[in-house]
């Protein structure tokens, strides 16, 4: 009971038991499973990162901006600039650091919080994608044509489409998964998100829970000036993890901007309150300190089978953020009412 992810777990467990009551049995098939899980990989992406950061005590409110002003330069590099996705992603994930690194050093050498700072930033960022998208295109907020630029290149299958599709025929073939009259598997194969999802989860719950870096993350969280005299590089350890969430928020937006083809100015909208519920449901507390990458990979879960789950419900849909709104609250409350119970607090 003292893992914080507990109530994520938990609240994967009850979320499934509902939809197993009242959603269609396709919810739970091979198809219907990969329909949820795709737009759980890419908020899980975003959720992980902003987890590692309110761990180590700060917020990241520029987040889902990000996501479209990465996704323009993206676009940009490899449209505009007719680059290669070998040149053009890790511009674009560079760059990403690059401005991930600047939020990190304002927050450090102003001592203003990372809310107001990162706040500034959401706006900033949209702007400029916005600014941006209507500069390089002649007026428009979309860039077209990303599909037709990285046709061919054999970077594109690690970031679009999906993979294992050989396994996935030869269990058709064999009559172990669903197919068409065809005979063609009605899932291709894993979307290629959900494996840098359960990727990253690993990466992060490894580095956390095994490495010097991971105990400098909850140090730096629970007592920035303890760890500072600890011998603890906290500075460093801000200033990275605000680099990591750029780049995730890169991450995602590249696999977006390639699958759709296009990208646009309010590409990412709202992601960032987004990734700080998947953040809070797997057991993030506001204050820092305490969390888990593995807490935030399972609320991403809970999302996206909210998220698509009540389409095949007779719900309306018009439930979907008082549905979130008060998961959110049950989860903090159940948090909170564990971690004190396992602490001693009162």
């Amino acid at each position: 009971m003292k893992r914080p992810e507990l109530g994520a777990i938990g609240g994967v467990i009850l979320v499934t038991l509902f939809f197993l009551i009242t959603a269609d049995e396709a919810m739970f098939t091979l198809s219907g499973i990969m329909n949820f899980m795709t737009p759980a990989a890419q908020l899980g992406i975003l959720g992980i990162a902003a987890a590692m950061l309110m761990i180590g005590g700060e917020f990241d409110l520029s987040i889902g901006s990000m996501v479209a002003f990465a996704g323009m330069v993206f676009g940009v590099l490899s449209v505009n600039m007719g680059l290669p996705l070998i040149l053009a992603i890790p511009l674009t994930l560079a760059f990403a650091a690059a401005i991930g690194a600047g939020n990190g050093l304002i927050v450090i050498r102003t001592g203003l919080p990372s809310f107001i700072v990162t706040l500034a930033g959401l706006f900033i960022l949209r702007g400029a994608s916005l600014v941006g998208l209507k500069l390089f295109t002649g007026g428009s907020t979309q860039l077209r044509g990303v599909r037709d630029a990285v046709e061919g290149d054999p970077l594109t299958a690690f970031f679009s489409g999906e993979a294992f599709e050989g396994l996935f025929a030869w269990l058709a073939s064999a009559g172990l998964i669903e197919t068409f009259k065809s005979g063609a598997p009605k899932v291709p194969g894993v979307p290629v998100e959900i494996l840098w999802f359960i990727a990253m989860a690993l990466v992060a719950t490894y580095i956390l829970l095994r490495t010097p870096v991971g105990n400098w993350i909850f140090a730096t969280g629970g007592d920035s000036n303890a760890a500072q005299n600890s011998g603890v590089p906290v500075k460093k350890v801000k200033v990275s993890l605000f680099m990591v969430t750029a780049m995730a928020a890169a991450l995602v937006a590249i696999i977006t901007v390639i699958d759709a083809g296009s990208t646009d100015a309010r590409r990412g909208f709202m992601k960032e309150f987004e990734a700080i519920i998947t953040a809070v449901i797997g057991g993030c507390l506001l204050t820092g300190g305490y969390g888990s990458a593995i807490g935030a990979f399972f609320g991403a879960i809970i999302f996206g089978m909210v998220t698509i789950g009540l389409t095949y419900t007779d719900f309306d849909q018009d439930w979907f953020q008082i549905f979130l709104g008060g998961m959110l609250l049950l989860a903090v409350v159940f948090n909170n009412v564990i971690r004190k119970r396992v602490t001693g607090e009162r």
